[in-house]
């Protein structure tokens, strides 16, 4: 399995390169990278951004505009793995251990696309999508549809793992320390980071 990073937003919503934005004294990429290797993966960033190699190998985000479905689809694309772990730049405070329990989770189901649900939602920008969902993705971008749980719904086709991270934390206490309701807490604005700081 193979771990990316995704990189590739215009960061509006922050003003600035989000990315290099700084929490605790690091980079929000360099964070990311960091996950994605504490939970045993070798890191690589999808964006358009060739300065961000010093953090990671970068592959390029050919499809500019196009979200995050476009950076999973490069990624798929060139990945030597069967699998993709994917974890978006702005979630610094996802542990580690969850990272591996999505490892665990696929090698039992071997599901096409294993996606948490947290409060009833997918979280489709910390997940695990094989490379057989990369003809269902493209079909998708080529139709506009750049909606990423509904074109891995499709590409799925039925084989879908998507699982509550309630149930999950309910059954384990080993995941982390801190409640799960800030896992998935996006560093999207500045106010976003001082929440977290």
């Amino acid at each position: 399995m193979n771990g990316f990073v995704l990189a590739g937003g215009r960061s509006t919503r922050m003003g600035r390169d989000k990315a290099l934005v700084p929490y605790h004294g690091r980079p929000l990429i360099e964070h990311a990278v960091t996950l994605l290797r504490s939970a045993g993966l070798e890191p690589h960033i999808v964006g358009t951004r060739p300065d961000l190699a010093q953090y990671a190998p970068v592959l390029s985000d050919v499809r500019r505009g196009c979200g995050p479905l476009g950076g999973i689809e490069a990624a798929l694309a060139v990945s030597s793995s069967e699998w993709g772990l994917f974890l978006a730049v702005d979630l610094p405070l996802m542990p580690p251990a969850f990272l591996c329990y999505l490892r665990e989770r696929v090698s039992i189901t071997e599901a096409s696309a294993t996606v948490p649900t947290f409060a009833g939602r997918p979280m489709p920008l910390c997940a695990v999508y094989h490379r057989k969902l990369l003809a269902g993705i493209r079909n998708a971008l080529q139709a506009s549809e750049y909606k990423v749980v509904r074109a891995i719904e499709r590409a799925a086709d039925g084989n879908l793992d998507l699982f509550s991270v309630e149930a999950v934390v309910s059954a384990r206490d080993d995941l982390s320390a801190l409640p799960p309701h800030h896992w998935f807490q996006n560093v999207n604005t500045p106010s976003d980071l001082a929440l977290i700081s």
